[in-house]
């Protein structure tokens, strides 16, 4: 808490890190990784209630003991989920990840997507290549994936943000719709809504390390849909949190929208809870 409060932030959103999601292990034993870390989370929330909201972590790897852990999730006071770009090499929007998406939904429960276990990794790791160009390209999967397979179109009202300000999805959102538009033989074979269409139907975080980038993420997104990160305490995350936004040219709304109003309706949690 002394080091939120150094940096002005009342209220953190925290979660486990990634590699903790053990999707690659048996599923009882990523349960039971699962109910531990969770447990940990609503602890910490249940002593500090006007600080902290939890993100629990599930067992992607089976659908129903995903769905077990999420409604645990619910029931010991997290407010959503957060899980990985992709789970085991297998894309969000295979027919398995379906219904826990589906359950979200129903019980409001809110999704991160973090980008993890990055493609190419084996064939690049000089120059830390993995975390500077494979995690943006992870990200970028994973919105794509859900979009391409219709998920936030059978599921309007899913929750979900995307870490890292979305990688390198909304750079590349011209290039993307041009492929829709181009093949849509290869690209809308599952959904015939284009991508497009989609910004401003999920959430982004704000970690751009760059306030021309993030002022470019703004004008896609719009404010309403663009959360603080921090990343914390990473060395590539924000480690001074928020204060290149708070020296852009930016007015009043977008600065409460990103400091807390696009949060707060993300997680569907009010502002007077922490009062």
């Amino acid at each position: 808490i002394e080091e939120y409060r150094q940096y002005h932030t009342q209220v953190q959103v925290v979660c486990t890190v990634p590699v903790m999601f053990a999707y690659w292990a048996k599923p009882a034993d990523c349960l039971a990784v699962s109910q531990y870390l969770n447990d940990h989370i609503a602890s910490l929330i249940y002593q500090y209630p006007k600080n902290y909201l939890g993100l629990g972590t599930i067992p992607m790897q089976d659908t129903a003991l995903a769905i077990q852990e999420l409604e645990r999730c619910q029931q010991i006071g997290l407010q959503g989920i957060q899980i990985g770009s992709n789970i085991n090499d297998v894309n969000l929007n295979e027919a398995c990840f379906f219904p826990v998406f589906e359950a979200c939904a129903s019980l409001g429960m809110a999704v991160l997507v973090h980008p993890w276990n990055m493609m190419g990794e084996s064939s690049m790791k000089r120059y830390w290549l993995p975390w500077l160009v494979g995690m943006p390209a992870e990200t970028a999967r994973a919105v794509s994936s859900m979009i391409f397979g219709g998920i936030f179109e059978r599921l309007p009202a899913l929750r979900v943000n995307f870490a890292h300000a979305g990688g390198s999805f909304l750079p590349t959102i011209g290039r993307i719709q041009h492929g829709f538009d181009c093949r849509p033989d290869l690209v809308a074979i599952d959904n015939p809504v284009a991508p497009q269409h989609y910004l401003g139907r999920f959430w982004v975080d704000s970690i751009t390390h760059d306030p021309l980038m993030l002022d470019y993420v703004l004008k896609r997104q719009g404010s309403k849909r663009v959360t603080l990160g921090s990343d914390y305490p990473f060395p590539l995350g924000d480690l001074e949190i928020g204060s290149f936004i708070e020296t852009m040219n930016l007015d009043t709304k977008q600065k409460e929208d990103i400091f807390h109003n696009a949060a707060l309706e993300w997680l569907n949690v009010k502002k007077e809870r922490f009062e």
